[in-house]
Formats: C-alpha cells, sequence, structure tokens
C-alpha cells in the first residue's frame, strides 16, 4: 500500500512538473530558457517512462533526447544570432493552423486512450507469462537477432554522415583563418617579443 501510494505520488509529480515546464517551453520569451524548460520536460517524460516499467525508453530519452539533441539546440540558438522578435511579428497567422493540428492530436490521443483500455487487460496477461524477462532484455534479443543487419546499417549510415559532415567542417577555405597548432608550439620569443631600452626622460617615437 506505501509503495503504491509512493508511485502515485511520483506519477503526479512528474505529470505536474512535465506540463508546466512544456508551457514554459512554448511561452518563454528567451529562446534559451525554452530549451532549458525542454531538457526539464524531458527529464520527467523519463521518469513517467521508468513509474511505467519502461526502462530502457527512459534510458534512451534522457541519452539521446537531453544527452544530444537539447543540448545541441542550445547550442545552436546561443550561437546563432536569431531575431526572434522578427519571427514573432507573423506568428498570430498560425494560431488557426495551430489549433487544428493540435485538435486532430488531442482526439488522436483520446481514442489512444479507449483503445489502449481495452487492449490493457490482454496484454498484461500476455506479460505475466514472460515475465521473468526484463524490456531491455526483450528489446536486445529483438535487435540482435531479427533486426541486426538493419541495427549494423544504421550504424554504418550514421557513421558516414558523422565522418561527411567532418570533412565538410575541416576542409580548407581562403576566407577562414585556421589554428595553426605546431607554428603555436614551436613560437620561439624573439618571434613575438622585442625589448628596447628606453632611456629616462624620454618615450618611444
Amino acid at each position: 500500500m506505501v509503495i503504491k501510494m509512493i508511485a502515485t505520488a511520483a506519477f503526479y509529480l512528474f505529470s505536474i512538473i512535465l506540463l508546466l515546464s512544456a508551457l514554459r517551453v512554448i511561452t518563454a520569451s528567451n529562446a534559451v530558457h525554452s530549451v532549458l524548460f525542454l531538457i526539464l520536460a524531458f527529464f520527467n517524460a523519463a521518469g513517467l517512462f521508468v513509474l511505467l516499467g519502461a526502462e530502457f525508453v527512459a534510458m534512451i530519452l534522457v541519452i539521446v533526447y537531453v544527452g544530444a539533441v537539447a543540448v545541441l539546440f542550445l547550442f545552436v540558438v546561443m550561437m546563432l544570432d536569431v531575431d526572434f522578435q522578427s519571427l514573432r511579428q507573423n506568428a498570430k497567422s498560425y494560431i488557426g493552423g495551430g489549433l487544428v493540428f493540435g485538435g486532430v492530436m488531442l482526439l488522436e490521443l483520446i481514442t489512444l486512450y479507449f483503445a489502449w483500455a481495452d487492449v490493457q487487460p490482454t496484454l498484461v496477461a500476455e506479460a505475466a507469462v514472460v515475465s521473468d524477462i526484463t524490456n531491455t532484455e526483450q528489446i536486445g534479443q529483438v535487435l540482435y537477432t531479427d533486426y541486426v543487419y538493419a541495427f549494423q546499417l544504421a550504424g554504418l549510415i550514421l557513421l558516414v554522415a558523422m565522418i561527411g559532415a567532418i570533412v565538410l567542417t575541416h576542409r580548407r577555405r581562403a576566407d577562414v583563418r585556421r589554428q595553426k597548432v605546431a607554428d603555436q608550439v614551436y613560437v620561439k620569443r624573439e618571434d613575438v617579443l622585442e625589448i628596447k631600452e628606453v632611456k629616462t626622460g624620454q618615450g618611444i617615437s
């Protein structure tokens, strides 16, 4: 009974913080603050997944979205000089489309909820048979047996994309000044320092 009360309290805590942080993502005037609230929303969503027993999804949410995507958004927003005031000038023209889009998503979520309520007893009964295996082990067994070639192909594609991004970033261009580490390491004192004798009462012309 106590464990159930703790789980219920944690669910409401994560849910409330998630909803508030998601609201601040779209209402914050500062883009950096919006990204920080987005990271907070991801963390609380991961907590809800842990309460549901989907620890693998929670781990992926923290590692991929918080550790990579959200941090990337944060650095891009901080490094780029984006005029957000000009972007908000025509924002009112998209309110109608946004409401329609949000209504469609809400309808889909309601439909999904009632469908899940009908299917849940059957899924719980089936899951009870294989309760000795955790979610992470089940995903690993399926991923590295039935879909091992697709998994390796996805990793190869990501590797090629990473190499291509590095090559494009480090290509030689005449209009870009590059750091020469060897020249900085082997620099001599006489190359950067000049000592002049100044007599008393006289300045340097």
